[in-house]
């Protein structure tokens, strides 16, 4: 199966379980509820770093979840956006991401929640 394939069938199913559990028009309903398009963007991101295998679709779907549960999602929000910056080679303006006191906690943050999706749904 070609992977522009594998892509269109995973966000498939994605969008049908998350219209089918929750309705389209549906809002989170507490800050640990993160928004659908949220969670199936972290999952897609995971699956392609991973090979579209079925046992990642499992995994990630995991370590979405763990990570709402030790982080608000305004929070992961915050993070996810302070690693864009990071990562987007900014120079001068991209080093205030690294090396502010709100960066260098949240940075904290997401990486405790994501170690301990890491053991929970990885094993390691």
């Amino acid at each position: 199966m070609r992977t522009r394939s594998r892509i269109g069938l995973v966000v498939a199913l994605l969008a049908a379980a998350a219209f089918g559990a929750r309705g389209a028009a549906a809002k989170p309903a507490g800050p640990h509820d993160y928004p659908t398009a949220a969670r199936a963007d972290f999952v897609i991101g995971c699956l392609a770093a991973n090979g579209f295998s079925r046992l990642y679709l499992d995994r990630c779907a995991c370590e979405i979840d763990t990570i709402a549960r030790h982080m608000t999602y305004h929070d992961y929000e915050l993070a996810s956006t302070i690693v864009s910056m990071q990562q987007g080679g900014l120079g001068i303006r991209g080093a205030m991401f690294k090396v502010t006191p709100v960066a260098k906690t949240e940075m904290r943050r997401l990486h405790r929640a994501e170690a301990e999706a890491n053991l929970h749904c990885f094993g390691g």
